[in-house]
């Protein structure tokens, strides 16, 4: 994995189980916040699936389109595009009708010092949505930031766990759950709260990060010694065949992959394909912040693409000098400043 163009073909391919689900959404789909990080990749997903099916369906993308391209783009894959800013009531209101929404809008990067902004996307916004959407299916994309830190032997938290997030941004990630939760019980809208917990694309990602910091020789902070992450192409194809997993009350998922993921061990690992030994500093606490996703994989299955295979292609990414998104995870933040 070293061009654009083999990562964008990747993230693009559909499964026959979405293949098959595609057939069963009823209705046009709405993609709210399609120019996110994880939006296009998702668009080109679902518009290759419908395309599989052999079936007819409007998919409309929904963003600001700061990026430069990324609407003609999307146009020319089928997608009906609308360029809006959520937060901009009339706007809102006037967009299509639909039976089906996929919910990505929301702020991270930069939350420390735009606190309200964040507060407004993350927790405000999705009301006015809700309301909107009343009588769609709406998938939500949270995150695992609203957990506890949990015992790195443990097995991460599930969807029993309470929340109890740590710092502004997973707490207006609770409120954007909640919020939606109380226009669903209040409308009866069919929702499903996708808690997701890390993504990797070769651009970005914990694995690019951890990689990077290898091949220059950088220290590793070990303080959070362990993670979860799962390839994105899986993440948006659970995403897009979530829209039939949808209740009332509410259902949530936890949308990660099925190992705890030593940051040592895959340190290691990138040193043995680089050639170099790893850096490290400081030793693993006894928490981190995990999700145990067994309820996702039981109902869609494992992730198709596993870790060391996401490993060999960041390794292959770095080494061939890919390009990459300045938006840090954060991964190894313990106080919630993000």
């Amino acid at each position: 994995m070293r061009t654009i163009e083999q990562l964008d073909r990747k993230l693009a391919e559909p499964s026959a189980a979405l293949i098959q689900d595609v057939k069963s959404i009823e209705g046009d789909i709405v993609l709210l916040g399609v120019g996110g990080k994880m939006g296009p990749s998702l668009a080109s997903l679902l518009m290759n699936a419908i395309r599989a099916a052999g079936i007819e369906k409007r998919v409309y993308g929904i963003s600001r389109f700061s990026e430069h391209g990324l609407q003609e783009r999307l146009e020319a894959e089928g997608i009906r595009t609308i360029a809006c800013d959520l937060l901009d009531d009339a706007k809102l209101q006037a967009l299509p009708d639909a039976q089906n929404v996929i919910y990505m809008a929301g702020n991270k990067f930069g939350t420390t010092g735009n606190e309200s902004f964040t507060w407004a996307m993350n927790a405000y916004l999705p009301g006015r949505v809700a309301e909107k959407y009343r009588n769609a299916n709406i998938v939500v994309f949270s995150s695992g930031n609203v957990y506890p830190f949990t015992g790195v032997g443990g097995g991460g938290a599930d969807e029993s766990v309470m929340p109890s997030p740590i710092g502004e941004y997973a707490q207006s990630c609770l409120g954007r759950e909640r919020i939606f939760e109380h226009f669903a019980k209040k409308h009866g809208t069919p929702m499903l709260v996708y808690r997701l917990n890390y993504a990797i694309d070769m651009r970005y990602g914990v694995l690019l990060e951890i990689a990077k910091a290898v091949k220059a020789g950088k220290p590793i902070d070990l303080t959070m010694g362990h993670a979860n992450v799962i390839w994105q192409g899986d993440a948006n194809e659970i995403a897009i065949r979530s829209l039939l997993a949808c209740g009332a009350p509410v259902h949530y998922l936890n949308v990660t992959g099925p190992e705890t993921m030593s940051i040592r061990w895959a340190a290691e690992q990138f040193g043995r394909r680089f050639g170099v030994e790893p850096v490290f500093e400081g030793i693993e606490a006894e928490t981190a912040l995990l999700n145990n996703a067994s309820k996702c994989h039981q109902r869609f299955g494992y992730p198709r693409v596993s870790l060391l295979q996401m490993i060999d292609w960041t390794a292959d990414w770095v080494e061939a000098g890919g390009a990459t998104l300045n938006k840090p995870t954060h991964f190894q933040e313990r106080k919630g400043k993000f």
